[in-house]
């Protein structure tokens, strides 16, 4: 049984709130210039990826945070790897990425979390992340783009992981690696809070 979860707290919400404010300057340049570069109007992609025209146009005016699942629908309606929606600028030599300066972002439950661990820059084939799932908490991630491929390992508390029609068990230390061009999705059937760490591999450069 699903444990009720807990609002977020203060400093969870503020967290949220800064970061947030630094992934709507990144993303809406970054879908402004695909979307041009493609020739998409703002139908043509609400029409590709599911989100509506007024959604897609607050994000490209920075009036709008989105979320994971958002994101990930533009990027599937770009036909773009994840991680173009959110690329800095490039720089050179050795990049800190500060724990305050991370993207942070949230599913419309608040019960995922997903936080970047690697900067948005050059062409690369490998992404990493952090993975909180909430006591209780179930998330649905659409199939990625072909060939794309997921590896997770457990670091506390518990995973079920359903991809396809296959479902699996995780605990502490434990790890899990699959295709992710189908659908697939992560549950935590207890009462304390998952942590995960993933790499997430495409068959083509990103960027």
């Amino acid at each position: 049984m699903a444990t009720k979860l807990e609002p977020p707290t203060d400093e969870q919400e503020q967290a949220f709130a800064e970061s947030g404010d630094y992934i709507t300057d990144v993303v809406k340049e970054n879908l402004k210039l695909i979307r041009h570069t493609k020739g998409f109007s703002l139908d043509k992609l609400a029409n590709r990826c599911g989100v509506s025209r007024a959604m897609l146009s607050q994000i490209e005016q920075g009036k709008s945070v989105p979320t994971i699942s958002v994101l990930w629908k533009i990027a599937n309606g770009l036909n773009v790897p994840f991680a173009e929606l959110l690329k800095e600028k490039n720089q050179e030599g050795i990049h800190v990425l500060k724990a305050e300066n991370s993207k942070v972002l949230f599913s419309n439950s608040k019960v995922f979390a997903s936080r970047a661990l690697f900067p948005f820059l050059g062409n690369r084939k490998t992404e990493f992340y952090e993975l909180l799932l909430k006591p209780g908490g179930h998330e649905v991630a659409e199939a990625h783009k072909t060939g794309t491929t997921e590896n997770i390992v457990v670091v506390s508390g518990k995973l079920r992981l359903r991809v396809g029609e296959k479902v699996v068990e995780l605990e502490p230390k434990d790890s899990v690696f699959f295709k992710a061009d189908v659908s697939h999705e992560y549950s935590n059937p207890t009462d304390q809070e998952t942590l995960m760490y993933l790499v997430m591999d495409y068959t083509d450069e990103v960027g």
